[in-house]
């Protein structure tokens, strides 16, 4: 409630699966995280089926109201992936028109737009948005100060950067033990130098109390 990051766990997986990642779920409401108002994720495969609502029950059971925000910035990275160098500057400000209109009705609008005007050489772009849009919608609803609190995994992707750091001065690791350890070690470092909230959080934290007056703890 103090808009401080804390980290909840840390695992190995073989592979990033929907029943993985419903294991982790399974796993905090156990510990005890009652509710997730709003997830983002990346895109991991399996992840955002895991939460949605509107996916199968096994998954919904799990927290059922949850919103899911797919990462933006992840977003555009994976579509810039099918653009020449030379064209990515251009594409990318196309698909900021989208995520940056300040309603859903102009960021429709500007998706049609941007297949209007890339499909024929890049229609793979677009059809990944549309397939995606549930996922990518919900922090309209949302000003834009609170938009940046929820549109993206900065926060965990400035936190995977520190460990890769820490992996780095390390040639090898005798077994998966020693890795878990060496992180563990490291991410106790990281959370105790966290101790800024998250920008524009107290904004934030009242539109979360207006949005979700039956969940939101008193």
């Amino acid at each position: 409630m103090s808009g401080q990051k804390e980290l909840l766990g840390l695992w190995i997986a073989q592979s990033e699966g929907a029943k993985f990642w419903l294991g982790i779920l399974t796993e905090l409401k156990n510990r005890g995280v009652q509710d997730i108002l709003i997830a983002c994720v990346d895109g991991l495969t399996g992840f955002p089926e895991a939460y949605a609502c509107g996916g199968a029950k096994l998954y919904a059971a799990v927290y059922p109201q949850t919103q899911v925000q797919l990462c933006i910035v992840h977003l555009v990275r994976n579509s810039l992936k099918y653009v020449p160098w030379k064209q990515q500057r251009q594409v990318a400000a196309d698909l900021k028109s989208i995520y940056q209109a300040s309603t859903l009705e102009q960021a429709e609008d500007a998706l049609t737009a941007f297949a209007q005007k890339w499909d024929n050489h890049y229609p793979t772009i677009s059809k990944l948005w549309f397939r995606l849009w549930e996922q990518i919608i919900p922090f309209f609803a949302y000003p834009a100060d609170v938009r940046r609190v929820v549109y993206t995994t900065n926060a965990i992707e400035s936190l995977n950067r520190s460990l890769r750091k820490v992996l780095k001065t390390k040639g090898s690791f005798p077994d998966d033990d020693a890795v878990l350890k060496l992180l563990y070690l490291a991410l106790r470092n990281i959370a105790k130098k966290s101790t800024m909230p998250i920008k524009d959080w107290r904004t934030a934290l009242n539109r979360f109390a207006i949005e979700f007056p039956e969940r939101f703890p008193h």
